[in-house]
């Protein structure tokens, strides 16, 4: 599964605020999948997923636990 960060200034709030990563995944890409690769990838437990699919994009709010910094995931992915 591919995940494309999003940096946007929403973005960059949500990480902030709400310990959320904002990212583009795979059209065809379910919540479960999206969770389960993540958490794999990372070694981070997540809190929930949201997806938005509009035309050709989907894209998903990852919300890790509290445990969890959003901020250092998103220097990871340069990001930040």
């Amino acid at each position: 599964m591919l995940f494309k960060p999003i940096t946007s200034e929403k973005a960059v709030k949500l990480i902030e605020a709400e310990n959320t990563l904002l990212l583009r995944t795979e059209r065809r890409a379910r919540k479960e999948e999206i969770k389960r690769e993540f958490e794999k990838m990372f070694k981070v437990k997540v809190k929930k997923v949201n997806v938005l699919a509009k035309g050709n994009e989907k894209r998903a709010y990852i919300t890790l636990k509290k445990e969890f910094k959003a901020i250092d995931i998103a220097t990871k992915l340069g990001m930040i």
